[in-house]
């Protein structure tokens, strides 16, 4: 896998999970939901959160692999 479809897979993998995250939000805010569907929905926004997290560290790994390689060239 190069370095540059691993910064693209982690900017979708982030985008992703922010999107995520913004109708789990979204589902809690509006209420009405019984107990088991809002546990349902927490838990699903800690994986979104989580999911997020690691998108990050995809993207910082490989844009770091980018500047060493740039500097290795230099």
């Amino acid at each position: 896998m190069s370095s540059i479809s691993a910064f693209q897979s982690g900017i979708a993998g982030f985008q992703s999970g922010v999107q995520a995250v913004a109708q789990n939000t979204t589902d809690i805010a509006r209420g009405g939901q019984s107990t088991e569907e809002l546990t349902t929905t927490l838990v699903q926004l800690d994986a979104n959160r989580t999911q997020v997290e690691a998108a990050a560290r995809v993207i910082e790994t490989s844009n770091d692999l980018v500047g060493t390689l740039l500097d290795i060239k230099v």
